[in-house]
């Protein structure tokens, strides 16, 4: 997984724009669903904590052809107590800023942990774009997020819901990730 840092302001501004305006024929023509397959879905990570699936988005039929699982996760500033429903309902209006990204096919929305951090458990089509997304995503999730607390990890050839149903896939990912991976490595999914 190496560094992890945003891309440069202006390319990162650049794809979320793209994205923004490609989500919205994709909306129109019914191609976004919010699934229900996984809602009330309680998934336990490495580092203890746990977290529920409140909303699944898929685009078609969420299958990608080149699988890969992104976890990103952060910490909003501000939002605590009840202000986390708020944001819960909220958080629907920022699907515009991520079904619009090549590559995208799946997302779990995951309520915030016992550390109040958030997380989203995404198929991929492709590494790469896992990534451009993730570095592009980092510009917009820093105008609301606790400074450092921006993570994602990148699992190519491996499919979300295989890495939730069985989280023993996944190896090692990286040996330089494996010392910092309790945050993302889902221990189970029930």
């Amino acid at each position: 997984m190496g560094e992890q840092r945003p891309l440069p302001p202006g390319e990162a501004w650049r794809a979320v724009a793209a994205c923004f305006a490609s989500t919205f024929p994709l909306l129109t023509r019914h191609h976004v669903h919010l699934a229900g397959d996984r809602l009330g879905t309680r998934l336990r990570f490495t580092d203890g904590t746990s977290a529920r699936v409140y909303r699944e988005t898929r685009l078609g039929s969420g299958l990608a052809k080149d699988p890969c699982t992104l976890v990103v996760t952060f910490r909003l500033r501000l939002v605590h107590g009840r202000a986390h429903g708020l944001f819960r309902l909220e958080s629907l209006l920022n699907t515009p800023l991520f079904v619009g990204f090549p590559g995208f096919t799946s997302k779990l929305w995951l309520a915030h942990d016992e550390q109040g951090r958030y997380r989203g458990v995404y198929e991929w089509d492709g590494a790469q774009r896992a990534e451009c997304y993730a570095r592009s995503l980092w510009r917009v999730l820093a105008l609301v997020s606790v400074p450092g607390s921006i993570r994602y990890a990148v699992l190519p050839g491996v499919r979300r819901d295989d890495v939730v149903s069985d989280p023993g896939l996944v190896g090692e990912v990286a040996s330089d990730a494996a010392a910092d991976a309790a945050w993302w490595r889902i221990r189970t999914g029930t």
